[in-house]
């Protein structure tokens, strides 16, 4: 088994999207951290564009799935926080052009 890195992570994170918002969970600056162990169990950090969220459980849940389907994963615990609080600031630029704002 090969050691997974963060850059997988964030790369597989890229397929999971906010039902509502056409921008990637990565590229709307929702993914806090990820931490990945010598055991290739992966930790990430994420939030929401708004703490009242409704699609806030299924996001959570879609980015867990899409990391376990990463062949290295031996155990992935997804944590949706909200501080600090999320702010367009985060948005990357790839992200920005996506939405029309720049």
């Amino acid at each position: 088994m090969g050691k997974l890195t963060k850059d997988q992570v964030l790369e597989a994170l890229k397929d999971v999207y906010d039902p509502e918002i056409p921008v990637n969970i990565v590229d709307l600056g929702l993914v806090y951290r990820v931490d990945v162990n010598e055991s290739n169990e992966v930790e990430v950090d994420m939030t929401l564009t708004a703490p009242g969220c409704g699609m806030g459980p299924y996001i959570g849940q879609q980015a867990e799935w899409r990391i376990a389907e990463l062949d290295e994963v031996e155990d992935v615990k997804v944590n949706v926080v909200f501080e600090p609080p999320w702010t367009p600031d985060r948005i990357s630029e790839d992200g920005k052009k996506l939405l029309g704002i720049d």
